[in-house]
């Protein structure tokens, strides 16, 4: 079996990674090939140098994103049939605890990972998006981003790593559903906190204070129902020049989040419309569809876990010469996603189909016509390509192409 597994993983991994590269190569070269001429539909409203700015853009994010796909690949490989963990692993011997080694173990793997990321992220902001006009943040914010992030992962993550570690090792043969109930009650707590206690930790939030687009959207969320804990602007200009709109929270903790980037380019209407969008997600449910589908397959991973925890062949076929709790936590963590590659096309199809849902939830509710002009704003404004590869669109996008999102409004 140890032969086996260790064959398929090799086969997945690396038939996941051409998979990904020989995509986003037809995604340039179709982006490429499209650039010089703006899709009809699009003609009066997106100039032929705004369209050519969108095209170079997608294309320098793919090329990046193409080396950091291999680099993760080779990174994964080296970890698991490397040898890298067990190296980790008898680095850490000194420590006498099963329980702290197994943290010291994760935690250093999950450090070497962020680490292999910097490069990237650093490039992607101050080399692409500087470029191209989209970058705002200095080194002094990005670096304090990281940190930010680092202590935020460790107060959330630490305790809810060493609880898992402790069920693995004390709570029976039934561990794995006892840890799924804890990691989903986890999850919802933090959907529930964030808009108040994680969200402003990194940006501030203002109420709104345009009294007339107030009054507007108050309408719309009673013309739909909708009950919200407030109306805020964010600093989303401190980082970047791309602008958005979401919801927040959950249950009665939602918030309406606008940035102040969008604000600045939409008029009312069109700011009315985008809201419309976002309260058809909520309309039929499609957050808390969401929701259940990820508890669903954290369900399924865990009670595969459960199986493989105490598998011999498990462990030596990915590379793992000492077993142990922690070990497995982190192959779960680390190969589970190679595996879950191939069904990316369905969570994206489904994805777009609820996009289309809430597009026509706001074509009800509010203005098919301000929609519209609202979405072809967006993708000028954050340069997002109109002639996307159908196949890597297929595959990849969780929002349709903008030619057919726009052909049925």
């Amino acid at each position: 079996m140890d032969e086996i597994l260790r064959n398929t993983f090799i086969t997945v991994l690396t038939l996941s990674t051409a998979i990904h590269l020989w995509l986003a190569k037809r995604h340039i070269q179709f982006v490429s090939h499209h650039k010089n001429k703006v899709p009809d539909a699009f003609k009066k409203n997106i100039s032929i140098k705004d369209h050519q700015k969108a095209a170079n853009y997608t294309i320098a994010k793919s090329e990046l994103g193409r080396k950091d796909t291999l680099i993760q690949a080779c990174m994964l490989a080296l970890l698991t049939l490397g040898g890298l963990i067990s190296m980790i692993s008898n680095f850490f011997d000194w420590i006498s605890s099963p329980l702290l080694k197994d943290v010291a173990i994760i935690l250093s793997v999950l450090f070497i990972s962020s680490l292999i990321d910097l490069p990237f992220n650093y490039y992607k902001t101050f080399k692409i998006d500087e470029e191209f006009g989209f970058n705002r943040m200095t080194k002094k914010l990005f670096f304090a981003d990281l940190y930010k992030q680092m202590i935020l992962g460790l107060l959330l993550g630490l305790p809810i790593l060493l609880v898992a570690l402790w069920m693995l090792d004390n709570a029976g043969a039934y561990w794995w559903f006892y840890l799924w109930a804890v990691w989903s009650l986890f999850n919802l707590l933090i959907l529930a906190v964030y808009p108040t206690w994680i969200a402003p930790f990194f940006n501030k939030f203002s109420p709104l204070k345009d009294k007339t687009l107030k009054t507007k959207i108050i309408a719309l969320l009673k013309k739909c129902g909708f009950t919200s804990q407030g109306l805020f602007v964010m600093d989303g200009s401190v980082r970047s020049n791309h602008g958005n709109a979401y919801f927040t929270g959950f249950g009665k903790n939602k918030r309406i989040v606008f940035f102040d980037t969008l604000l600045e380019r939409l008029n009312h209407n069109e700011i009315e419309a985008v809201l419309a969008h976002e309260l058809g997600h909520f309309h039929h449910n499609h957050v808390k569809k969401r929701i259940v589908m990820m508890f669903i397959v954290s369900f399924i991973g865990l009670a595969m876990l459960g199986y493989f925890k105490d598998q011999s062949w498990f462990y030596h076929g990915l590379g793992i010469t000492e077993p142990s709790n922690g070990s497995a936590l982190l192959l779960f963590m680390l190969v589970g996603p190679t595996f879950i590659f191939f069904i990316r096309p369905i969570m994206a199809f489904y994805s777009r189909q609820n996009e289309f849902e809430a597009d026509r939830y706001a074509k009800k509710h509010s203005s098919a016509k301000f929609l519209k002009e609202s979405l072809v704003k967006l993708y000028r404004d954050n340069a997002s390509t109109l002639t996307p590869d159908p196949l890597y669109s297929a595959f990849y996008d969780s929002h349709p192409p903008a030619i057919q999102r726009i052909a049925k409004l």
